[in-house]
């Protein structure tokens, strides 16, 4: 065939699959092989074909021929990188991208997809600069707005993504990715029914989004719409059903519902939903069974406050023949020595002694198959270190002339909560202007700020900058007569001392707190102070000092 006809089959080749019919395409550049081996173009164009049929690690062999005999082509580098990402080799897809925008640096579309790969890899801001750089060599790009909007929202300026979203919008009204994206930019504001709203436009364009479905179901959640919730959670699982996220969501919506039998198994998806490290351990997980004087290794994970909620079931491993180890931060290794069923406490990152299986703490409720009748819940379980308490006890004075109440309005800002839960200052003073009580700063980021604002606030007796890790709090809170939080590892901490706790909660609270109940199995000397509607701290404030007023006349 002589050089010609080659490129005439090479013309048939692309309009076979620019055309769609994908198979007439690729028996053409291969009969094109065929006769001409070292073909460039027909090896990158195979290569693009394998990955729009998904063959991935086929379209790698391909593209890595083409780019070996034409190195200078970006277009095969950029291609290259998208298959490697869609097997999630990110640090090889960044890598050809990078290669492509050093031959041509004006290339908008491989900017957009050098984001996506950034995204993934959590480097947020490479990822928005890459974005950027595709709408500055091309403005008019739908996608990169869309993409740049879903990487502001994890970059904590949810208003940015509106803006950017909105935009891919106005360049492109059916876009259904960019509606979903603003969905969850609005809902990160708190503007829930807008949020739910833009789902269902996303979802008119395109039905099967299992990740918009999603959405739709989380922010149900917040709306305390939960038979909706479930409702989209189901259609995202039966589009996808390896969604770990959709999989976690009802995980939590269930346990929320108090359906642990579902929701104790459903919750171990949390590993894959946020891509958690599970620990690599020669020795086996623990499942329950008799230990026989077995070393067990319990790790904590994820917040301080679970750590606190779950350490009560080493009593329960210990009943059953095993000798628990806690490995911790250092925050709460001190705390962890006292705890009940506790044999040695090592602070994670230091070496690890012995052990025969392993449980991370927060998977003790399946493991124990726990019921809302059968949560440990017998309290204190933690206690506060005697020397530090005598500490603490000369810091305030042994007068007790007047009620100690310990007060936590906020917690970490990193908490995915923290709009939601956290409370401001200003909030709380209808009970500072309260007659005959301390009120005492507990540790908290952030408050010695909202403290030094508010002049009324200066009555607030603040010791925190005593406290080095959760003994010390825990020896405060010894010393205090209630503790008025928001939900916090400090609630935890009080409530697992058995410590008289009032907790204020948002309207849709944690799933370990339930719906309606004022008490909790978790903390039986714990209330609760719920929003009766959505943002509404008013009326819980309002309740709250009622209850403080009457419970400090108690005492005169």
């Amino acid at each position: 065939m002589p050089a010609v006809t080659v490129q005439q089959a090479f013309d048939l080749a692309l309009q076979h699959h620019q055309a769609g019919r994908l198979a007439e395409a690729e028996a053409v550049y291969r009969q094109i092989l065929a006769l001409q081996p070292n073909h460039a173009e027909a090896l990158h164009h195979l290569g693009i074909l394998a990955h729009q049929l998904g063959r991935n690690e086929l379209a790698i062999e391909w593209i890595r021929q083409a780019v070996a005999l034409n190195p200078g082509n970006p277009a095969a580098h950029g291609n290259l990188g998208e298959a490697l990402r869609a097997l999630g080799r990110l640090d090889e897809a960044v890598a050809a991208y990078r290669c492509a925008l050093g031959i041509n640096p004006r290339i908008a579309e491989i900017f957009n997809n050098l984001g996506n790969a950034l995204k993934g890899q959590g480097r947020g801001d490479e990822a928005v600069a890459a974005y950027r750089q595709a709408i500055g060599l091309q403005p008019l790009f739908a996608n990169a707005h869309s993409n740049l909007g879903s990487v502001l929202v994890e970059q904590g300026d949810p208003e940015g993504a509106i803006l950017a979203c909105r935009r891919a919008l106005e360049l492109k009204p059916d876009f259904a990715e960019a509606q979903s994206n603003l969905g969850v930019a609005l809902a990160e504001v708190g503007r829930l029914d807008d949020a739910v709203a833009a789902y269902r436009r996303a979802l008119e364009f395109q039905p099967n989004l299992a990740e918009t479905h999603r959405n739709l179901g989380a922010a149900m959640v917040e709306l305390g719409r939960y038979e909706e919730a479930a409702t989209a959670l189901r259609r995202a699982l039966e589009i996808e059903p390896g969604n770990a996220r959709a999989n976690f969501d009802q995980a939590l919506l269930w346990l929320l519902l108090g359906d642990f039998e579902r929701g104790w198994p459903a919750y171990e998806s949390r590993w894959e939903a946020h891509r958690l490290t599970r620990r690599n351990f020669s020795q086996p997980p623990w499942d329950g069974r008799v230990l026989d004087g077995g070393r067990v290794l319990l790790h904590a994970e994820q917040g301080f406050g679970d750590a606190i909620q779950f350490i009560r079931y080493a009593g329960r491993i210990e009943e059953r023949g095993g000798k628990v180890i806690v490995e911790c931060p250092p925050a709460l290794a001190e705390l962890f020595r006292s705890a009940h069923g506790v044999s040695d406490v090592v602070v994670a990152g230091e070496a690890l002694p012995p052990f025969d299986v392993h449980v991370p703490m927060l998977s003790l409720p399946w493991v124990f198959q726990t019921g809302g009748e059968s949560i440990p819940r017998a309290v204190p379980y933690l206690s506060a270190d005697p020397r530090r308490r005598v500490l603490w006890e000369k810091r305030l004075g042994s007068e007790r002339a007047r009620r100690r109440v310990g007060l936590a309005w906020s917690g970490s800002p990193r908490h995915r909560h923290a709009r939601k839960r956290d409370l401001a200052l200003e909030k709380l003073g209808p009970l500072l202007r309260l007659d005959g009580i301390d009120f005492f700063r507990l540790p908290m980021d952030g408050g010695a700020d909202d403290v030094r604002r508010l002049p009324a606030a200066s009555v607030i007796i603040d010791h925190t900058e005593h406290i080095a890790d959760f003994a010390d709090t825990a020896a405060l809170l010894t010393e205090l007569d209630l503790i008025v939080s928001v939900d916090t590892a400090v609630a935890h901490l009080a409530g697992a001392l058995g410590r008289p706790t009032w907790t204020l909660l948002p309207y849709v609270p944690d799933w370990r707190w339930g719906l309606e109940r004022e008490d909790t199995p978790w903390y039986p000397t714990m209330r609760l102070f719920r929003q009766p509607a959505l943002g509404n701290w008013d009326a819980v404030i309002e309740r709250v000092v009622a209850e403080l007023r009457a419970w400090a006349a108690q005492a005169t």
